[in-house]
C-alpha cells in the first residue's frame, strides 16, 4: 500500500521548488458542470499525439527532486490510455501520485477493474462535490466513489465549495462519509473547503470575489511548481486560465518534444519576475519603482497582479539589477 498523503503535508510539498508538478492529462469531462474553472465539456479535446504524452510521461518520471505528481482535467478517467500509462510509470518511478476527479466513473453498477487498479497506485484522491456536480453525479454514485477510493487505500480529500448556499453542505458530506465509511471516516478521509474559481465558466457563476492592495498580496506557490499539458504546453504555474492558454506569454512554452521541457522550464525558474512572486512575494514587488502605482491598487488575487506585472516586461528590457537582487531575497 503507498503512503496515504493528507492535504496538509501536500501542500506543504507545493511550496517547495521542484518537489511536485501537475500533469493536465485531458480537457474532457462529462460532468458538464456550470462553474468549471477550464471550461471542460463531453467534446473537448484530450490525447492525439500519444509518442508526445509518452515522451512527457517519461521526461516526468526520471526527474529526481520531483516527489509527487498530481494528475488533473477535465476528467483524468476519461482518458483511459493516458491515464493507465502515466500512472503505471509514475508507479514504477516511486513517485507520489495525486489524482483530481469527480468520481463519475462510479455511475457503473460496478466499477472498472482498471480504474480500481490504478488506484491501488495512488497516495491520495481528491474528490469534488457541489450542486453543479449533483446533477450527474447522486449521492449514491457519490458514495460508491468514497469506498471504492478509501479500500483501494487512497487517502481521500473531499473538496467541496466554500459557500454556505451551495448544496451539498459541509454537514451533508459529512453524512455521506459516514454512510460509505462508518462513524470513523476521518480515519481515511478529510473534508478541504476551497473558494469559487472565477475562471473558465466560473466568471458567469460566482460574484466577484473581495479585493486587496497590490502590496498586501503575499507569496504564491503556484510558481514554484509548473504545469504539463498533455499536447505540449507547459506552464509555469497551474493557474486555470493559463492552462487554458490565456494570460501572458511568459507562463508559458510549447514544445514538440520531451527534450525541450527542460529548457522551458528553466526559462521560468530564471525568469526574476517569477522568482520573485513565489519568493519574497507579490506584494513586497510593489516596493520596485517599476511597479509601485500597483501598491495601492485593488486586486482580486496574486494572479490578476502578476499579469499586469509580467504585461509591463519586454524581451528587450534591458537587465533590471534590482529585481535580480529581490529574486534572490530570502524569505524570513
Amino acid at each position: 500500500m503507498n503512503k496515504p498523503l493528507k492535504h496538509d503535508s501536500l501542500e506543504v510539498i507545493r511550496r517547495q521548488h521542484g518537489q511536485s508538478m501537475l500533469l493536465f492529462i485531458t480537457d474532457k469531462c462529462p460532468v458538464g458542470c456550470q462553474h468549471c474553472s477550464v471550461d471542460s465539456r463531453p467534446d473537448s479535446p484530450t490525447i492525439k499525439d500519444f509518442s508526445l504524452f509518452t515522451e512527457i510521461v517519461d521526461w516526468m518520471k526520471l526527474q529526481s527532486r520531483l516527489e509527487v505528481i498530481g494528475i488533473s482535467g477535465g476528467e483524468p478517467f476519461v482518458e483511459k490510455k493516458g491515464l493507465i500509462y502515466a500512472v503505471e510509470e509514475f508507479h514504477k518511478a516511486n513517485k507520489s501520485i495525486v489524482i483530481f476527479t469527480s468520481g463519475v466513473w462510479a455511475k457503473s453498477l460496478q466499477t472498472p477493474k482498471w480504474i480500481v487498479s490504478l488506484l491501488k497506485k495512488c497516495n491520495t484522491i481528491y474528490l469534488s462535490t457541489d450542486a453543479f456536480h449533483q446533477d450527474n453525479i447522486t449521492d449514491a454514485c457519490f458514495m460508491d466513489a468514497i469506498k471504492t477510493i478509501v479500500n483501494a487505500g487512497c487517502w481521500l480529500v473531499i473538496q467541496i465549495l466554500k459557500q454556505d448556499e451551495i448544496k451539498p453542505s459541509y454537514y451533508h458530506v459529512q453524512e455521506l462519509l459516514a454512510k460509505a465509511l462508518g462513524d470513523h471516516y476521518t480515519r481515511f478521509s478529510e473534508i478541504n473547503l476551497i473558494k469559487p474559481l472565477t475562471n473558465g465558466r466560473g466568471k458567469d457563476i460566482f460574484p466577484s470575489v473581495k479585493q486587496y492592495y497590490g502590496r498586501d498580496l503575499s507569496s504564491c506557490s503556484l510558481v514554484r511548481n509548473p504545469m504539463i499539458r498533455y499536447d505540449g504546453q507547459v506552464s509555469a504555474c497551474c493557474n486555470e486560465d493559463v492552462i487554458m492558454g490565456k494570460g501572458p506569454k511568459q507562463l508559458r512554452r510549447y514544445i514538440t518534444s520531451a527534450k525541450q521541457i527542460t529548457s522551458a522550464i528553466n526559462d521560468f525558474q530564471a525568469n526574476p519576475l517569477l522568482k520573485s512572486i513565489g519568493g519574497v512575494g507579490i506584494g513586497a514587488l510593489t516596493l520596485h519603482p517599476q511597479f509601485s502605482d500597483f501598491t495601492k491598487q485593488r486586486f482580486a488575487n496574486n494572479c490578476t497582479l502578476c499579469w499586469r506585472m509580467l504585461n509591463r516586461q519586454t524581451p528587450s528590457q534591458p537587465a533590471d539589477k534590482l529585481l535580480n537582487l529581490i529574486s534572490v531575497m530570502e524569505v524570513s
